[in-house]
């Protein structure tokens, strides 16, 4: 039963079950930036892993994956502001330099402000959440965040010019509770929900199965290489918010040929097991209780689910099972605030 941790023991626990929000897939923007002669800011969200075309060249120069800065000659440097996908508290950064090697930034801080309506103004207050930190070329740099205040807005200072290829920002997205009215999407990532574990996910990006909006192409979504030994495939997501479900939607969009047979959901209330992630969660889901009885799909479509829902009082957390394999595009938990 591989979990995400288990898959990639080098990664930083904060960014196997952080929710990116700089994602531009989830609504992160680029606001401004003092330079963008080489690569535009925008790239730097991308949720693609950068890549290098070794014969592509623009007006500029060297097309690069990333926001490139030109090369400054005044003693200064370069500087960026993003908006976040949704106001959150953060854990930790990735700085990824991928394929920048002669023109890598050489240093990068951070600050934030907000959470703001609308884009920072002059008046703006910065708080330093990430100091000064060094780079090197070429690689993935993980920074822990120390200030686990709420954010809507980072500026990136980069020391004193070059390119980073991605900025990835993992944190919790800041869910309203006091003013949440009606039924909201517990699973949704903007909401804080998020992909813990799974028993496999070799095609396409199981981050994106929480995502706001339908799927862009059979990419965007779980799905899993097909299965040649008895049994079924599972994920595990805990909920931004501990609640009760009324409704489920599962989406197979641009899933035709390979769209699971099956699915079913099961669920318990976990907030005694805290805001880890260990095998014995994944071993525990086994048994929790059945909150969707098992539903035929079909594909390339919407299936919504309300009156099958069983009334299993709250829950933090969600298995989601498919049989025997196959992909799905989009998990909605719609339900109502328990506190």
């Amino acid at each position: 039963m591989p979990t995400i941790e288990s898959l990639n023991p080098d990664v930083p626990l904060f960014a196997r079950t952080g929710i990116n929000l700089a994602s531009a897939g989830l609504g992160a923007l680029p606001v401004s930036a003092t330079d963008e002669f080489f690569a535009p800011l925008s790239r730097m969200l991308s949720d693609a892993p950068p890549i290098f075309i070794p014969d592509k060249f623009d007006e500029n120069g060297k097309w690069m994956d990333g926001w490139e800065t030109r090369r400054r000659r005044d003693g200064g440097h370069d500087e960026a502001v993003i908006r976040l996908a949704a106001p959150g508290r953060i854990l930790g950064f990735n700085v990824d330099t991928s394929h920048f090697t002669g023109n890598f930034a050489p240093a990068v801080s951070i600050e934030a402000c907000g959470p703001l309506d609308g884009d920072p103004g002059p008046d703006a207050k910065w708080v330093t959440i990430l100091p000064y930190k060094p780079l090197g070329a070429s690689a993935h740099h993980y920074f822990k965040c120390q200030n686990f205040d709420l954010y809507s807005h980072l500026r990136i200072s980069i020391y004193p010019d070059g390119g980073v290829a991605r900025l990835r920002v993992f944190g919790v997205p800041e869910l309203d509770q006091e003013n949440a009215k009606g039924e909201i999407d517990l699973a949704s990532a903007l909401n804080g929900g998020r992909v813990l574990a799974f028993s496999d996910a070799h095609y396409g990006d199981y981050q994106r199965l929480l995502a706001p909006g339908r799927g862009l192409n059979m990419g965007d979504g779980w799905e899993t290489r097909r299965r040649r030994e008895p049994g079924y495939d599972w994920i595990v997501i805990a909920l931004g918010a501990r609640g009760r479900i009324v409704k489920s939607v599962i989406d197979t969009c641009f899933f035709k040929g390979n769209y699971p047979d099956i699915a079913w959901i099961q669920a318990a209330d976990m907030g005694h097991f805290g805001d880890g992630l260990a095998d014995a969660l994944v071993t525990d889901s086994m048994f929790w209780k059945e909150l969707l009885p098992r539903q035929k799909l079909s594909p390339d479509a919407e299936h919504s689910y309300r009156d099958e829902i069983n009334d299993i009082g709250p829950v933090t957390h969600v298995r989601f099972n498919i049989q025997p394999d196959g992909g799905v595009s989009r998990l909605r938990l719609f339900g109502t605030l328990s506190r």
